[in-house]
């Protein structure tokens, strides 16, 4: 069973439900990203347009009403940064304090946040306290997401890029947005500090670093724009600290990372720094050695690799956790080895023999088990599921898929985690990207033409557990972990 109080919930990000009935946002990169016509000839992206979406701007009222139906009382809800700053705040200027490169602080004052305010979309603003409030006045637990990454096009424009050299979104972070994203924090947190219970500064930034923002893959490239990414968490921890006092996270993209054989351990424990813990040394430690040796092989300057700015700048870690990522030894550097995990591709079995979803990843339950022990021995902060789930249209899997792990969960919880919540991705089927409409996360299937929604059944299998609060004797069969 899982502790008393344990939050049950979703999770979802703006760009990829609100837009689908009224109001759209064509102000992001992404919108445009979308939209590009080389994109869509060359299959970069699906043809589908988000702009035919799941309509929660709109819906919201009926979705929460479902999440209530199936016994959630948490959410994680996006808000786009676009959506309440569509032109540019850079003719507000707050006070930056930038050594050789480095953004040591953003000082942004109550008189800089009102003059933000007379250049924000209120209509906007206004229209995210409405969903909020519908959601708190449920009684529920609200985490309130601040990028997800979706970035205004007045900052990242990914029609001006040069296809040849780096047909990517672009939306990595640069000493100017770090800035930028450090006033939206801040206004946001004075905004809606009623209405939280604790923020999320942005979500999955090592899938922006490690490739969608660039397809520069050296390392050395990926570890400059890792810091940046570092950089504007804390900096955006700063402004919402000055306005808030809600506990402050992030939300990490995981694989749970196993060796491929007992030779492959060292490799493995690399990468899982490099993936992961290097990042969280960043904003706990102020730990930066690994960009510091990235910055000297690329002759730059930096203030230090011991950021006492950086240090102690995270409250709680959102961890999504979908699949596993198995890995061998490389040389001296480190790979992930196809056919397990989110590399098994398009065949329907790994070569563990387990199941594979719609998106080609592999079924691993006993993975959440394993992350959220490394975390906590790791870092040690309270923690949040802050997704999990599956693209499974038939709903072929999704039973057995949410009983197995939440089962898992139940014994990482007893084992010592520091585990305060489990939210889905998604309540809702959503749009997927660069994979549009393609892949069904929803535990409500959603038709796109009509917007209606339908229940899934393993969305009665969540309900039940959520009802028994942990996956009781008459479900143990759906638990199992392979199948």
């Amino acid at each position: 069973m899982f502790p008393k109080g344990f939050k049950f919930g979703f999770s979802e990000a703006g760009f990829q439900f609100e837009m689908g009935i009224s109001d759209p946002d064509p102000n992001t990169d992404w919108y445009v990203w979308t939209h590009d016509k080389y994109n869509i000839q060359n299959h970069v992206v699906s043809g589908d347009l988000p702009e035919n979406g799941a309509g929660y701007w709109d819906l919201y009222h009926r979705d929460h009403d479902f999440a209530q139906h199936l016994g959630m009382n948490a959410a994680r809800i996006g808000i786009e940064w676009s959506r309440i700053f569509p032109k540019s705040t850079e003719e507000v200027k707050v006070s930056v304090q930038n050594d050789r490169g480095d953004v040591l602080n953003v000082d942004i004052t109550d008189r800089d946040l009102d003059k933000l305010d007379k250049i924000a979309n209120k209509d906007a603003v206004n229209h995210y306290r409405s969903i909020f409030s519908d959601f708190k006045n449920r009684g529920n637990y609200l985490i309130i997401n601040l990028y997800h990454w979706s970035t205004p096009v007045w900052i990242n424009d990914p029609s001006k890029r040069d296809i040849e050299k780096d047909n990517a979104v672009g939306n990595c972070f640069t000493t100017r947005s770090i800035v930028e994203f450090a006033k939206f924090a801040a206004y946001v947190a004075r905004a809606f500090d009623d209405l939280a219970d604790r923020w999320s500064t942005m979500n999955e930034p090592n899938i922006l670093f490690n490739g969608q923002c660039s397809n520069d893959w050296r390392p050395d490239s990926m570890a400059i724009r890792k810091k940046l990414f570092a950089e504007a968490h804390a900096r955006a921890y700063d402004s919402i600290k000055k306005f808030s006092e809600k506990p402050v996270g992030i939300v990490y993209a995981n694989g749970d990372m196993q060796p491929l054989t007992d030779e492959d351990r060292e490799a493995r424990d690399l990468a899982e720094y490099e993936i992961r813990y290097s990042f969280f040394d960043a904003i706990t430690k102020g730990d930066l050695s690994w960009y510091a040796n990235a910055a000297q092989n690329r002759s730059l300057d930096y203030s230090s690799d011991k950021r006492e700015d950086m240090a102690n700048h995270l409250d709680w870690v959102g961890v999504n956790y979908y699949s596993r990522d198995v890995v061998k030894k490389d040389g001296d550097r480190w790979a992930i080895v196809p056919g397990y995990g989110y590399a098994t591709g398009e065949n329907k079995r790994s070569l563990d023999g387990r199941s594979s979803s719609d998106t080609g990843w592999e079924v691993y339950p006993e993975g959440i088990y394993h992350l959220v022990m490394s975390y906590q021995k790791h870092i040690g902060l309270p923690m949040m599921i802050s997704e999990n789930g599956v693209a499974d249209d038939s709903d072929r899997l999704r039973p057995r898929y949410v009983a197995s792990h939440l089962k898992n969960l139940e014994s990482a919880i007893r084992d010592g985690a520091k585990v305060e919540g489990y939210l889905h991705w998604a309540l809702t089927d959503n749009y997927e990207w660069a994979s549009g409409f393609s892949k069904k996360f929803g535990l409500l299937k959603v038709d796109f033409k009509t917007k209606k929604r339908y229940i899934r059944p393993g969305a009665l299998v969540f309900k039940e557990i959520v009802e028994n609060n942990g996956v009781d004797e008459d479900l143990e069969w759906l638990a199992a972990d392979k199948f």
